[in-house]
């Protein structure tokens, strides 16, 4: 998605909020899409570097087909420069490494392999999808075809461009919202802050299912009044969003940073629940009550879970069984 800029030479790519306007020879921001002669080329298309079959827990979309299975893709590259990003190695390869790779794989044969593994959906993760978007889009329409489901793990700064061309073939999203300050974004992301949350609403409106995931990292984003401020944006959008707090780790730029208490989680959980928001969840905290969903009526467990696997299911129909609130949900029969 990309046009010429002013009739000269360089490309405007409209792909995501940096509208890179590219010089021929050169690359935008994420690093794999190139201006050659004066239009533009991804370089990763039908080169993932990453795929595996992964429960869907695993997004963190706790949601949308509970206990099944989703094939899991990504290219290198990444149009965001996050100094705490969990998959560097992966994301930032072209910007650290200067390369690309990964083995050809056609969206036929990722829709073949997703099918053939027994999924239900298939996710385009680990790194982020909108910069290999051609790919994921394609394998989306067959994927949709196919009877399977699209999902995004996103940092939700794509155009409304691009969810416009591929509105009808994504059905669930998670989208990172690292924080409610656009200086940290700037300074810790390179990037700003209303993109995401204008993406956020986007996403919510086109009736793509969406969750949201923040990763706590002390004395940066954990102060209670961003929190909350996260949490009323996310209320005025829906209080049915499901939120997933995630407990940061010392990892890539960021290793000077101690890892997040699980008291600092527990306060952003309680913080979420006290404005509203009806579903909240602890992240890379296996074995934590937080991991379950529970009635936001009568607060009885409905799925319990222990870290990515399912170990009950009472909300199968769609309502609390104690008290027949229903329950905000995609459940697996609806897909099959």
């Amino acid at each position: 998605m990309w046009r010429e800029w002013r009739g000269g030479p360089n490309v405007h790519c409209f792909l995501c909020a940096h509208h890179c306007r590219i010089a021929p020879g050169e690359r935008g921001r994420c690093g794999v899409r190139e201006n050659r002669g004066g239009a533009l080329y991804t370089l990763v298309y039908g080169r993932p570097v990453a795929l595996a079959v992964d429960p869907i827990e695993k997004k963190p979309l706790f949601h949308f087909l509970p206990g099944s299975m989703s094939l899991s893709l990504a290219t290198v590259g990444c149009n965001f420069a996050c100094a705490f990003c969990q998959n560097a190695e992966i994301s930032q390869m072209p910007r650290d490494e200067g390369r690309i790779t990964g083995r050809y794989l056609s969206p036929g044969q990722v829709v073949e392999a997703a099918l053939e593994s027994g999924c239900l959906s298939i996710a385009y993760t680990y790194t982020e999808p909108t910069i290999y978007y051609e790919y994921a889009r394609d394998c989306a329409r067959l994927a949709t075809a196919a009877g399977l489901k699209n999902v995004f793990v996103t940092n939700g700064y794509m155009t409304a461009e691009a969810l416009a061309d591929i509105d009808g073939h994504l059905h669930a999203a998670n989208v990172d919202l690292k924080s409610f300050s656009d200086d940290f974004y700037r300074t810790w992301v390179d990037a700003r802050l209303k993109p995401v949350l204008d993406s956020i609403r986007r996403l919510h409106s086109m009736g793509v299912w969406l969750e949201v995931t923040t990763l706590l990292i002390p004395g940066l984003n954990d102060s209670d009044d961003e929190l909350r401020a996260v949490a009323r944006f996310l209320v005025s959008v829906s209080p049915g969003i499901p939120w997933h707090v995630s407990r940061f780790h010392p990892t890539y730029r960021m290793r000077d940073i101690p890892p997040t208490s699980l008291a600092s989680m527990e306060r952003a959980l309680s913080i979420g629940k006290e404005e509203g928001l009806e579903y909240v969840y602890g992240g890379n905290v296996p074995g934590h009550a937080t991991e379950s969903t529970v009635c936001p009526d009568c607060g009885e467990t409905l799925i319990e879970r222990e870290g990515f696997r399912l170990r009950k299911n009472r909300a199968a129909l769609g309502r609390c069984p104690r008290c027949g609130r229903e329950i905000a949900i995609i459940l697996k029969e609806v897909s099959e």
